[in-house]
């Protein structure tokens, strides 16, 4: 979708999501090819009409450079005039975006008036993309980038790790979803540390010229390991480990130069270590700030290397090696994943 379409239908996000009648609207989203069944039976279990609107509007932006305007036909075709007035009059330069029902018919029989309005729409327009162009990524490629899902379930007995159940669902929608958002998603199970490795220096070493993001999704068991400002370790089938830093390590601007200065995201589904969050009573007494017993250093806090050295923050003025990267976990670090 177009940076202004995508703007002009998140403006109406509200109004959309007050308003929208759902049930009409299935049939014209399939039969103009906006959705599959699979992707409107996603949005239909988002839960109430509400969240099922707010998923839908949401998805759209995430559609074809024409997508605004089929969504606009199939708000006319299930009988939602004034939302599709909305959005359709939102692309002219008059007035907010509150105020589009107020010349809707003087713009479209009289196409040669609108030439003089436009001289005072790239000054007040214009410079909004600009401004916006340098605070996000563009998207636009098709498809938007590679997602590689790993997903571990099964570990060999001698590793006394336990079987990942639930762990296919998670794979399962997570495909779903980031092929929903044009992603060429790439799949791969149960994963030795080696094959891990392995599996990442592959799509490392691909060409991304042509795409504009790069996605990692790790499922598996996880542990404890240290680093300044990546810290874990992702755990193979065969019970090795792999330290979530080298894992990101693979697609940094030196390792990956078709990627610099293109957004990439690492969501990691894996314990951080060991011990449970028992959490603990403040006294009343108890100073601001200070931890009481075994409680968990800052990871912006330099640890000593065998030889006394530090790790150094990075405060070169550079672009960064590890610049335009997402690491996300679904626990602090050294927490069980499910025992907050």
């Amino acid at each position: 979708m177009e940076e202004a379409d995508r703007r002009r239908l998140l403006r109406s996000r509200v109004r959309l999501v007050k308003e929208l009648r759902l049930e009409p609207l299935w049939a014209p989203l399939l039969r103009r090819g906006l959705f599959t069944a699979d992707m409107i039976e996603e949005i239909q279990s988002a839960g109430t009409r509400r969240d099922q609107a707010r998923q839908l509007v949401g998805d759209v932006a995430t559609r074809g450079r024409r997508a605004l305007g089929d969504f606009v036909l199939c708000l006319r075709e299930s009988g939602q005039e004034a939302l599709a007035e909305l959005l359709s009059d939102g692309r002219r330069p008059e007035g907010p975006p509150e105020q589009p029902p107020r010349h809707p018919e003087a713009h479209r029989p009289l196409p040669g008036k609108a030439p003089p309005h436009q001289p005072s729409q790239p000054d007040p327009v214009g410079e909004k993309p600009k401004m916006d162009s340098e605070m996000v990524y563009p998207l636009n490629s098709e498809p938007c980038g590679y997602c590689l899902i790993i997903n571990n379930v099964h570990f060999d007995k001698d590793t006394d790790l336990k079987r990942r159940l639930g762990s296919d669902i998670d794979r399962q929608r997570l495909e779903k979803r980031f092929q929903a958002l044009h992603f060429e998603v790439l799949t791969k199970e149960d994963l030795t540390a080696q094959e891990i490795a392995q599996e990442l220096q592959s799509l490392a070493g691909r060409d991304h010229s042509s795409l504009d993001c790069c996605m990692v999704v790790i499922l598996s068991h996880g542990c404890e390991s240290y680093h300044i400002q990546i810290p874990g370790a992702i755990i193979g089938t065969d019970g090795q480990r792999i330290p979530v830093q080298k894992v990101v390590s693979y697609f940094n601007g030196s390792h990956c130069p078709s990627l610099r200065g293109k957004p990439k995201l690492f969501l990691i589904q894996a314990c951080g270590g060991e011990e449970k969050d028992q959490g603990f009573e403040m006294e009343a007494d108890t100073p601001p700030g200070r931890r009481e017993g075994n409680a968990m250093e800052s990871d912006a806090t330099p640890m000593p290397g065998p030889g006394g050295d530090s790790d150094e923050l990075d405060a070169t003025a550079s672009l960064p090696t590890d610049s335009d990267i997402l690491v996300c976990y679904p626990t602090f670090p050294v927490v069980r994943t499910g025992e907050l």
